[in-house]
């Protein structure tokens, strides 16, 4: 059993550093589709007279579906193997560990989104830790991302955490 670590000297450098931005406007058009789609029917997505009752100003983006306005969109061919395109992880390579899952995620909501804002999302890499588990030794990198609207406003923060294995 080999003890070099499955930390790659190139990726052990990304903790602290910003690893990947984008941004995209919230549209209520796509956020009530994906709101259908998910069989998410809460009125403050949908009823302008519900949401104002409730104390907003209009109908307000369901906030989970924020990731989904500042992905980009990628050809089959362009994903990894795992499946993502790595625009949102930094493309971190782990040579040593390529299998990749998911490792959770965990998000704070501040403010609401509104039909048009536009929203800008930081990722950085918040720790890189090789840890041993059950089946064996894995990589656990976790990242913290920012979602920021036009005004600079936090709208949510994120962190997300990725699993990397050996093959």
């Amino acid at each position: 059993m080999s003890t070099e670590s499955l930390i790659d000297p190139d990726s052990a450098a990304r903790v602290g550093t910003v690893v990947a931005t984008a941004a995209g406007e919230v549209n209520q058009r796509d956020w009530q589709r994906w709101a259908a789609a998910v069989d998410d029917h809460n009125p403050l997505w949908f009823d302008p007279d519900y949401a104002r009752a409730h104390g907003y100003r209009d109908i307000i983006c369901p906030p989970l579906f924020l990731q989904y306005a500042i992905l980009g969109v990628s050809a089959l061919r362009d994903l990894r193997p795992d499946g993502s395109s790595g625009a949102a992880t930094g493309s971190l390579a782990f040579p040593r560990a390529p299998r990749r899952m998911a490792g959770g995620e965990s998000t704070t909501f501040h403010l609401p989104a509104y039909h048009r804002d536009q929203i800008e999302m930081v990722r950085t890499v918040e720790s890189i830790v090789e840890k041993q588990g059950r089946s064996g030794r894995f990589v656990l990198v976790t990242w913290r991302g920012e979602y920021r609207n036009q005004h600079r406003d936090l709208v949510a923060e994120a962190t997300t955490s990725m699993i990397a294995r050996p093959a």
